[in-house]
């Protein structure tokens, strides 16, 4: 069985913070995971990564599931992934969940009037995450990566196909 490792990067803790909260708002829509008590819950969220405020914000309906299991289980892990480029994060922080009209206002999109008809609908609420930590795997893309991993398969060498970084934030 191979020996596998996490990839080593050469970036700073202050460049891999940089690019966790650079790929998170860049990216979008994330996998927001929620604990029930029994199951990891996950499901796709548009975030709006404010790294000024070190929080991520998400606007979401007042009956979801995923509030009452913020109250119980606060903790929560947000996995974005652009697979066609080679980069992903993670972010894991704490989530509250609150009726902030001034913040829902002031993130309103017009892609949300999808889900409502407008700020104002009272059955938007607001859950912010707070980061502790962040991951990143960031590749140089699709062919870089492929030809390290062709050169390392006909060398024996093991393929350096981009940055792992783990950081606190």
């Amino acid at each position: 069985m191979a020996n596998h490792r996490e990839q080593e990067t050469d970036l700073t803790q202050a460049e891999a913070t940089d690019r966790i909260w650079e790929l998170a708002k860049e990216i979008d829509i994330c996998m927001f995971v929620t604990w029930d008590g029994e199951y990891n819950r996950a499901r796709p969220l548009s975030a709006r990564v404010y790294r000024e405020e070190n929080a991520i914000y998400f606007l979401v309906n007042e009956d979801s599931a995923k509030n009452k299991q913020l109250s119980e289980y606060p903790k929560v892990t947000l996995a974005w992934s652009d697979s066609s480029h080679y980069k992903y994060v993670t972010i894991s922080g704490a989530a509250a969940v609150s009726n902030d009209r001034a913040k829902i206002a002031q993130l309103w999109e017009k892609t949300d009037s999808a889900w409502w008809d407008n700020a104002e609908d009272p059955e938007i609420r607001l859950i912010t995450v707070t980061p502790d930590e962040g991951e990143l795997w960031d590749s140089p893309g699709l062919v870089v990566a492929t030809a390290k991993m062709v050169f390392a398969a006909v060398t024996g060498a093991k393929p350096s196909v981009g940055e792992n970084a783990k950081v606190d934030l």
